[in-house]
């Protein structure tokens, strides 16, 4: 059974993980926010008010802006069933070295599916962005479902 305390090396590295992950996450609304402050493009009519804008321009839409939502969006649809899944399968007791390479490889095709999608690079999105996080969480969550099935 695995130890949940950061001296566990199994947990402490899924912590370590997490929290790269996390802090990835928050940074993509600061990113959001930045394009939408110089481009100054907000979402709601209320923010054009507090900048000095008076009204918001009908259908105005940012690529930028939409890009980096988009992404953030993709973050959200993948590193929540990871950070869930994660700790699931940390308490599976799985073989170490493959379960942190699991998360190295999930953390680094994520960072590869951002700066794929930011850059329009649809190679480093799909095939080491989207792909490898997929079949991390698919290999966690099918370990876990078989650690749990057994006892039924």
């Amino acid at each position: 059974m695995a130890n949940l305390t950061l001296n566990d090396p199994l947990f402490g590295t899924f912590v370590f993980y997490a929290s790269v992950l996390a802090m990835k996450t928050l940074f993509m609304s600061i990113w959001t926010a930045r394009y939408r402050l110089a481009k100054k493009i907000f979402s709601a009519p209320e923010d054009y008010k507090m900048h000095g804008e008076k009204v918001k321009p009908a259908g105005l839409v940012d690529e930028d802006i939409e890009r980096v939502r988009r992404a953030h969006l993709n973050d959200l649809e993948n590193i929540l069933p990871f950070l869930i899944t994660g700790f699931l399968f940390v308490l599976t007791d799985p073989n170490i070295v493959v379960a942190k390479w699991i998360f190295r490889v999930f953390t680094l095709a994520r960072f590869s599916f951002t700066i794929g999608y930011l850059n329009g690079i649809s190679v480093l999105r799909g095939f080491c962005g989207f792909l490898p996080s997929m079949l991390c969480n698919v290999v966690m969550t099918v370990m876990v479902m078989r650690k749990a099935f057994g006892n039924f």
